[in-house]
């Protein structure tokens, strides 16, 4: 298995932890620790998510760069990800969840994963995949 089938391997269980998360955070009693844990899933899919892309872009010859935002930019270049406002959103969101933790925020990020983030993931990991 080569690096980049390891990697879209790690994507997808990632992705699929974070849907899980997702799910649990739906019902009614949803806790603040699901809704915290949704975030952290969100990381680390959100890490895999773009260092398996430049794996790939890697492996088809087309960049060598190291930054989360220069592989955002060249994978709408090559129709990779659709919605490139979203990805740059992602990558603010993560880089907060990081480093800032405030209530009000984590409700919006946690919105934002549910409803537009997982969605971006999963358009993603079928291109990278087909």
């Amino acid at each position: 298995m080569n690096k980049l089938e390891t990697k879209l391997i790690n994507f997808k269980n990632a992705l699929k932890r974070l849907k899980e998360a997702a799910e649990e955070l739906k019902q009614e009693d949803a806790s603040n620790v699901i809704r915290d844990g949704l975030i952290q899933r969100f990381e680390f899919t959100y890490e895999l998510s773009w260092k398996t892309t430049k794996e790939y872009l890697e492996d088809i010859g087309i960049m060598d760069k190291n930054s989360p935002k220069a592989v955002i930019k060249e994978a709408y270049a090559q129709k990779l990800i659709v919605n490139e406002q979203d990805w740059l959103m992602m990558l603010s969101d993560r880089n907060m969840t990081s480093h800032v933790y405030k209530e009000e925020m984590a409700e919006e990020i946690a919105e934002r994963i549910v409803n537009r983030y997982i969605k971006e993931f999963e358009m993603l990991l079928e291109k990278l995949q087909s």
